[in-house]
């Protein structure tokens, strides 16, 4: 049974960082730096963490590459050891839940086993199914845990979804957030106009995934005319690949925007160009030109440039740098230096790399 306090932390909208994978020089599991990892995110401020998604690699879900119970089970105990000696509120747990309804299903029912609070339900296996069977697959799962709807962009899925999906999706009952991730403007507005048209907008927790639109998602009061009246809506927080790395950045900005909303008061010009900046710098991280290929080694470039990872590994050989990415997120380091939280790494990096 989930604490109503972990929904009351949802709905307040934090920094949930999208979990990568330590790996060694032989692509095994490198627990110190997983567990660093871990530590990082939560010293950070991250309200969150989601694990076994697709920063996390999605190979992981393979059983025969048998990381998936491992990966959860570390980010867990991690996350439990700095709860008990007081270092922080317990944070949300996500698991990501990828597959056939079977697969998910099991996943999820592991994800709950071992303390996990939601599902972030990819539905990348499905398609090409009908939507009936998609709102099925989502059903089942969510009677054993409760999930968070994922709208994976395009050009990783290979799926569009329609509003009608996201309209059925939010009146199951379990279903109590979504991550809007389709980087697509019209197709983020579809999922928001299905929530606001449902009724159960007050019952969904909003997340952006845009992780090319990061501080606009969050800043900006989305207003919508349903038959219930007027209906405003925010993005709460973040469930970001983007968020994996700069995280204590990431904390200080969602504050920024909490605190204009809490006031009132006027979006600042210079909030705006930092956007444009945090896009420019997610273009060469993501590795955007190129299909985002590069996007899980760019990531892990950053964190070893940092020293909490010490290689960049991949299980999937087609996740790969694309020619001159990695030069192009060292220009980006170069050119805006604040967007990066170096000195707060490198102040706590031996504690979190400890056993």
């Amino acid at each position: 049974m989930v604490g109503s306090s972990v929904f009351e932390k949802l709905h307040e909208g934090c920094v949930i960082p999208a979990h990568p994978l330590a790996l060694t020089a032989s692509n095994k599991l490198d627990e110190r730096c997983q567990r660093a990892l871990t530590r990082y995110y939560l010293a950070a401020g991250a309200g969150g963490l989601a694990v076994g998604v697709h920063t996390t690699q999605f190979a992981i879900h393979d059983p025969k590459v048998g990381l998936y119970r491992p990966v959860l089970e570390l980010a867990a105990s991690t996350a439990g050891d700095a709860v008990a000696r007081g270092e922080i509120e317990p944070p949300i747990l996500i698991a990501g839940l990828v597959g056939d309804t079977p697969q998910a299903v099991r996943e999820a029912k592991l994800a709950s086993d071992l303390g996990y609070h939601l599902g972030l339900l990819s539905l990348a296996a499905l398609r090409g199914k009908s939507g009936n069977e998609l709102i099925e697959h989502a059903r089942q799962v969510a009677q054993i845990i409760p999930v968070m709807g994922f709208y994976l962009q395009s050009t990783i899925s290979g799926m569009v979804l329609p509003k009608e999906f996201w309209s059925r999706l939010v009146e199951i009952h379990n279903v109590r957030a979504i991550k809007i991730a389709p980087f697509n403007r019209y197709q983020t507005l579809d999922v928001l106009d299905a929530v606001a048209q449902s009724g159960r907008a007050d019952r969904i927790a909003l997340y952006t995934g845009n992780d090319d639109n990061i501080l606009i998602d969050l800043l900006t009061p989305f207003v919508f005319h349903a038959p219930r009246g007027e209906v405003s809506l925010r993005i709460v927080g973040g469930l970001l690949g983007q968020w994996a790395c700069w995280t204590k950045r990431a904390v200080e900005h969602l504050a920024v925007v909490r605190e204009i909303r809490r006031t009132g008061g006027p979006v600042p010009t210079d909030l705006l160009t930092l956007a444009a900046q945090m896009t420019l710098a997610n273009q060469a991280i993501f590795d955007a030109a190129n299909a985002f290929v590069g996007c899980i080694p760019g990531i892990s470039y950053i964190l070893k440039r940092q020293g909490l990872l010490r290689h960049v590994g991949v299980l999937d050989c087609a996740e790969r740098f694309s020619p001159g990415q990695i030069e192009r997120i060292d220009e980006i380091v170069r050119r805006y230096p604040h967007l990066t939280d170096d000195e707060f790494v490198a102040a706590n990096l031996d504690a979190w790399l400890a056993p």
